[in-house]
């Protein structure tokens, strides 16, 4: 019998006979392992357990541990959703089924509306194709055939897929009698899938396009082991209880109205004024880091934008419009104003760096499908900044940035990590630039000690970037910080300095954001903090309540001596009972409640119950205040240690 030499990733190597299946061969190697593995790559490709070891080989094995093995399982457990479907609803049209981060979802054409009723039965139905443990089996087939099978199953989405493949020669994955088109690989069987669960149906057109059909989407998630599908679904729960759009409405900070726009914000009140505080933190940190405050009109002639690129790169993600016959577009960004500012005057290499920093409003055309409460939105306030600096200034002005995004975030109390984006198959500029740009972003990071993954492809269409992601509460990443190094912009703008020997040259653009999007980085606050927001942040700072309307001028004479100090107060003198004020302060999460009555009154004193309900007795006014001072003084991420 022929054997082949088959290398694990320990160093070891062993002898199998030729056509043995990986599965077989991990039994007899090690029982364990072949219990957790999902599947395996051979000379590094990836393939199912049943993949027969027909020449010598290196042989990796993976497991739910890894990323790789994740999105295995979840879409074998797509393709489990979409078998229980077919069964249940024969006449259901099959879309596409991927795995997700932490997920998956499959999309059906389908009449019957899918609701919670619905999602019970599938589940049901899912249960028992995993007891049935139908093994996965992948069939080679050429295109034409493909086309065949899936028109006499009455699929045209598949069709219509496979249709614009250019190989001749699809794979298909098979349990029981159900087919679908996979690249593949899937775990070994339907009963290796041993903890899922549906989640929500939601409405997405058929592959985004707005102009096509609207199908049902269902999303669930699966894990190797009950225990973790359990702290998912907990984790789940906390984030609706957290979610920044419910908590937006009991806490009276924004709204979006559909006669107003999609994607639109209105900020109320109280969320104009978190937005108000961070805009005044934001103008504090440029200014004294060097920055000056510039800003750019709304509109900008369409020549311009054609002149950067962004009407060939970027114009699917504008908005247009015309006046007295001129053609203009409506700013997605706000770095044309700041290269015609920087434009306006000779520079001389003594005046670089430069940096123009601008909370900017851009709009961007996003589709419906994808908007988001705060997250993602058409019209929203960046900090923008551009730095324009000769090329012997670039990495430290880099590391400068990055200084900047490392020490805000720890004023926030985000942990974070980085990405480098590189050029992407739409870009515009010389290899030469790109490379010296992407050196830079390297360069800088790998001095300063940080790790960092890189995210081929994923650059902006005139320069690489770093992206820096913040991780909150929940263990969420969110997209924050950016830095992009651009050679070209400069080149197309014809930005000029002069240098010392009195020759014009080329300055290099840094752009850059800190916290990003101030709608979406309130919208993350909001969830991080659970609506509690440490006291700097909190629009108002403290209520001082009556118990009876005894005490009224007592507290307004409280609530003006806070005032007097900057803190931002309001004071509750209905003739309501006292738990009842107290309850509606905790509900809007407000970090301090000064209580007076009769007592205090005579005393000079004020009583002060924090909003987790810990309370810090009778105080003078003053010393209050001095608390209050030291605390935002300090920019205590935790008021009192209570983020709830």
């Amino acid at each position: 019998m022929k054997t082949v030499t088959i290398r694990l990733n320990d160093g070891q190597s062993r002898q199998v006979a030729e056509g043995t299946s990986i599965l077989e061969f991990l039994k007899s190697a090690d029982g364990n392992l072949a219990k957790e593995a999902i599947a395996a790559r051979i000379n590094g490709q990836a393939a199912d357990l049943s993949f027969g070891l027909s020449q010598d080989a290196d042989l990796e094995i993976i497991t739910f541990d890894s990323s790789p093995g994740k999105e295995i399982l979840r879409h074998s457990a797509s393709h489990i959703m979409a078998q229980a479907v077919k069964e249940l609803f024969p006449k259901a049209q099959l879309a596409i089924g991927p795995a997700i981060e932490d997920g998956f979802y499959y999309d059906f054409d389908l009449d019957t509306p899918l609701g919670p009723q619905e999602l019970l039965k599938i589940e049901q139905k899912m249960h028992e194709i995993i007891d049935r443990d139908l093994p996965f089996e992948r069939k080679e087939v050429t295109k034409f055939s493909a086309i065949e099978l899936f028109q006499s199953r009455n699929e045209p989405y598949k069709v219509e897929l496979i249709e614009e493949i250019p190989d001749q020669v699809v794979s298909l994955y098979q349990q029981g009698d159900f087919i679908d088109l996979c690249r593949g690989p899937h775990v070994p069987s339907t009963g290796r899938v041993r903890a899922f669960k549906l989640l929500n149906t939601a409405g997405a057109y058929w592959r985004g396009d707005e102009n096509n059909k609207m199908l049902q989407r269902i999303y669930g998630t699966a894990f190797d082991d009950p225990t973790e599908l359990e702290a998912y679904l907990e984790r789940l729960e906390e984030a609706k209880r957290r979610d920044h759009r419910r908590l937006g409405k009991e806490l009276d900070l924004f709204s979006i109205h559909d006669e107003a726009g999609a994607g639109l914000v209105i900020y109320h009140p109280y969320g104009g004024m978190l937005r108000s505080i961070l805009e005044e933190f934001e103008k504090k940190e440029h200014l004294r880091r060097g920055y000056q405050i510039v800003y750019g009109p709304q509109l900008l002639k369409l020549d311009l934008w054609k002149r950067s690129g962004h009407y060939d790169h970027y114009r699917q993600n504008m908005y247009f419009t015309e006046i007295d016959g001129q053609e203009y577009g409506i700013k997605p960004m706000n770095c044309l104003a700041h290269m015609l500012i920087y434009r306006s005057q000779i520079r001389s290499y003594r005046d670089l760096p430069i940096r123009y920093f601008e909370l900017g409003t851009v709009y961007r055309h996003e589709k419906s499908g994808v908007l988001h409460g705060l997250l993602r939105v058409r019209g929203f306030t960046q900090d923008d900044a551009h730095i324009l600096c000769t090329p012997e200034q670039v990495s430290e002005e880099i590391q400068n940035v990055l200084n900047f995004v490392i020490e805000v975030m720890g004023i926030f109390g985000f942990d974070y990590s980085m990405e480098l984006s590189t050029r992407p198959a739409e870009s515009i500029g010389s290899d030469e630039d790109w490379e010296r740009a992407t050196q830079a972003l390297k360069m800088a990071m790998e001095s300063k000690g940080i790790d960092y993954q890189i995210n081929e492809g994923d650059g902006a269409f005139y320069g690489p970037k770093i992206d820096v992601k913040l991780k909150d509460e929940l263990g969420r990443m969110w997209q924050c910080a950016t830095i992009q190094c651009d050679f070209t912009l400069p080149e197309r703008f014809d930005l000029t300095y002069i240098d010392a020997q009195g020759q014009r040259r080329r300055p290099v653009m840094l752009h850059r954001v800190i916290l990003g999007s101030l709608e979406r980085f309130i919208g993350v606050l909001i969830e991080h903090f659970a609506g509690a927001f440490p006291l700097w942040l909190s629009p108002v700072q403290v209520k001082v309540m009556t118990i009876t309307e005894r005490q009224n001028e007592y507290a307004e004479n409280i609530k003006q001596e806070l005032q007097k100090s900057d803190i931002r107060v309001e004071a509750d003198l209905r003739n309501e009972k006292i738990g009842l004020k107290i309850r509606e302060a905790q509900l809007h999460k407000i970090p301090y409640m000064v209580i007076v009555g009769d007592k205090e009154r005579a005393e000079g004193k004020i009583n002060v119950r924090l909003r987790d309900g810990r309370q810090l007795g009778s105080l003078t006014l003053q010393d209050f205040i001095q608390q209050l001072e030291r605390e935002i003084r300090e920019k205590w991420i935790r008021c009192g240690g209570d983020k709830t």
